[in-house]
């Protein structure tokens, strides 16, 4: 279903002068939630980068309600809110947002235990393939090749199949989104909020910072994720898994735009583009995790 923008609630949910770096894709995410789901929001925010960019006391940089939990425990702690809302008998879409680390290395365990008792919570993990916040250290969803303060010489591991891992579960809906396709987002959003039980999206997120590109990028660099074949958008439901737009037209390898196009813009890769051998590694990558999603989505 089409949403017009004239549709979308006018109320600034990510308050002016709040500490986000310039160019951050957290904030783009945040003002995203509080268009789609409006006031009804309750968020969950293990430590990361949105601990920082809310704020404290005067310099509060949020006009959503906010549980600020540890690192290791959104989903249990979104668990409890969703079960203290029920038994008031109070309205509100509970939402997790919680950064790659807090989702697939050191929340896992809690966010895993939320899928399997099917929770009625929305789960978002943030993805900007790092340890942003405490340093630019690598998690299991940065992506190989890539430059972190822990990988310098590039990391030797491919990104942890989230997405797949959370169909696994077997819970109701799973989705992948971009911060460059604001339309997709808010629409899954919203159709998550209507579903009862455990619901996860994938969020992907450039950070200028960590990538090490230009601020005023952020937005391009997304949209050559996506059309260069390295993040796909997929929903899955009633199990089912369908591509969105625009990757419904990508299934043909030549119709995406060279891997190269996406990498050249980010420092992290600078060393991979010298490497022939290296690059094809992660293009390699990007066709059989096509190979993977195309088998679900035909199955």
């Amino acid at each position: 279903m089409a949403i017009s923008i004239r549709a979308l609630p006018r109320k600034k949910y990510v308050l002016p002068g709040n500490a986000a770096c310039p160019g951050c894709p957290e904030t783009m995410g945040l003002r995203f939630v509080g268009m789609a789901l409006g006031d009804k929001v309750v968020l969950v925010v293990p430590a990361g980068c949105s601990s920082v960019i809310q704020g404290l006391g005067p310099k509060y940089g949020m006009s959503m309600p906010i549980l600020n939990i540890v690192f290791a425990a959104g989903a249990a702690a979104a668990s409890g809110v969703a079960a203290a809302l029920r038994i008031r008998g109070l309205e509100g879409h509970v939402v997790v947002w919680a950064g790659d680390g807090g989702t697939a290395d050191i929340g896992f365990q809690a966010l895993s235990a939320a899928a399997e008792r099917n929770e009625d919570i929305i789960y978002i993990c943030v993805d900007n393939e790092a340890y942003m916040n405490t340093g630019i250290q690598r998690s299991s969803l940065t992506p190989y090749g890539a430059w972190t303060t822990t990988t310098p010489a590039g990391k030797r591991e491919h990104k942890k199949p989230m997405p797949l891992i959370m169909i696994a579960h077997r819970v109701p809906y799973v989705a992948t989104a971009s911060v460059g396709y604001p339309w997709d987002f808010i629409a899954k959003l919203r159709k998550a909020a209507r579903i009862r039980g455990f619901k996860y999206i994938h969020l992907h997120a450039p950070c200028p910072v960590g990538w090490r590109f230009d601020p005023s990028l952020t937005v391009r660099v997304a949209r050559l994720a996506v059309e260069t074949g390295m993040w796909i958008l997929y929903e899955y439901e009633n199990g089912r898994l369908r591509l969105n737009p625009p990757s419904d037209k990508l299934v043909d390898k030549s119709k995406r735009k060279p891997l190269v196009e996406y990498l050249k813009l980010q420092g992290r890769f600078s060393h991979l583009l010298k490497n022939p051998e290296e690059l094809r590694k992660l293009e390699e990558y990007v066709d059989a995790m096509w190979e993977e999603v195309m088998r679900l989505a035909s199955g």
